[in-house]
């Protein structure tokens, strides 16, 4: 390796400079505050663990996603987290072990093998909460609002809210006798939406039966949506009619204290499909493709650490939310203060850092450059007064 490649990173992996770092800090201490006056309590799980914890119950994605290696003192295979989520989970069935409803919440690094998408980073900053033992849905509700109320806090406005339920998918397939490579198949033209491509794995299937599971791709939209499919699936899949009612129920809850975010319903919306088990929701905001945050239910993911939990949350990337905050202008200016001995002068400096002041030494030498300001003595005192630059 030449010297000059020796700064280069990993493709999709990115340093945070200064002034977005500082953004990132000041934005995570104010959701993570957010989720505190909510009742979630924080929890930092280990950056790595042993993929038999680590990979368990959130389907072969997050496999593929985890950097893995071995374990030097055990031998055992380790995992560098991918998502949070499962180490909630863990968190939640096994350490903590409370009765009743727990509310957690976590912000951390994670790493993946691949992007999730094509510009997405490799190395987001996961923040997120999750809310178990109460499988109501008032409970998805409450962490719906609570993801509109992070972005929001984020100074994101025109959010568009997208809910679907995976339990229609379900019901839906249940009609047919797919094979599971069929299933793949179908699943993978859903996501895309590919009316020819699904068309062509259901060639051998009765119409009636491919007929209504491509249907799917064309519900979604407004509320006129959940009409549509209450009306096609009472007489050809009536097990999917409690899933558009909770769509409903939802929908009608939110709007109720937020009126503002446009809501809008996709029943084909597959969204770790693999683990949810329920109402799946991520929001979006004009101009930025991918969803900001996104989440849903994801029942008894928990038992395989000895206790099945119902459980719903979100999560988002602190990074790209740090990209879309609006601009602030100029970040803060700091204070220059002289390198002298002086016990009155450290004392005023004290008091300025209590104050949230930056204070900066100059080191016996020009001001730095982000000094706007500087302390002077005067008739005994230390005060700040405006920099005049090129003086100290």
């Amino acid at each position: 390796m030449t010297t000059v490649d020796r700064w280069q990173l990993p493709d999709g992996v990115e340093e945070v400079l200064p002034a977005q770092a500082d953004l990132v800090e000041r934005l995570r201490r104010q959701l993570l505050d957010l989720y505190r006056s909510w009742g979630y309590q924080l929890v930092i799980p280990p950056l790595m663990e042993f993929t038999e914890s680590l990979l368990i119950g959130l389907g072969q994605d997050l496999d593929l996603l985890t950097f893995k290696l071995t374990d030097q003192f055990s031998g055992r295979t380790m995992g560098v987290r991918a998502d949070i989520t499962p180490q909630v989970a863990r968190i939640d069935a096994h350490s903590l072990a409370e009765q009743g409803v727990t509310r957690l919440c976590y912000a951390g690094s994670t790493l993946h093998t691949r992007p999730k998408s094509p510009m997405a980073s490799r190395s987001p900053i996961q923040l997120g909460a999750e809310l178990y033992g109460n499988n109501s849905l008032a409970a998805d509700v409450e962490v719906v609002r609570l993801m509109l109320a992070t972005l929001e806090t984020a100074g994101l406005t025109d959010i568009t809210l997208d809910l679907g339920h995976v339990g229609i998918y379900e019901a839906v397939l249940a009609t047919a006798n797919l094979s599971s490579d069929q299933e793949k198949t179908v699943f993978d033209a859903l996501q895309r939406k590919s009316v020819p491509d699904l068309q062509l794995a259901l060639a051998g299937e009765e119409q009636d039966i491919a007929d209504l599971i491509i249907a799917l791709v064309r519900l979604h939209g407004d509320e006129t949506v959940l009409a549509k499919a209450r009306e096609l699936f009472t007489e050809k899949a009536p097990a999917a009619l409690p899933a558009v009612d909770a769509l409903q129920q939802v929908a009608s809850a939110i709007r109720r204290q937020r009126p503002d975010p446009d809501i809008y319903f996709d029943l084909a919306e597959l969204r770790g499909y693999h683990y949810h088990t329920g109402i799946v929701f991520a929001a979006y905001v004009p101009g930025h493709g991918q969803a900001l945050a996104n989440g849903g239910r994801y029942n008894d993911v928990g038992a395989v650490f000895g206790r099945a939990r119902p459980a719903t949350g979100f999560a988002t990337d602190l990074k790209v939310l740090m990209t879309l905050l609006p601009a602030t202008g100029a970040g803060q200016g700091a204070i220059s203060m002289p390198d002298a001995d002086d016990p009155a002068l450290a004392a005023k400096v004290n008091a300025l850092r209590a104050a949230g002041e930056i204070v900066i030494n100059a080191l016996g030498a020009e001001a730095n450059p982000r000094c706007d300001q500087e302390l002077v003595l005067e008739a005994g005192q230390w005060h700040v007064q405006a920099l005049q630059r090129g003086q100290v």
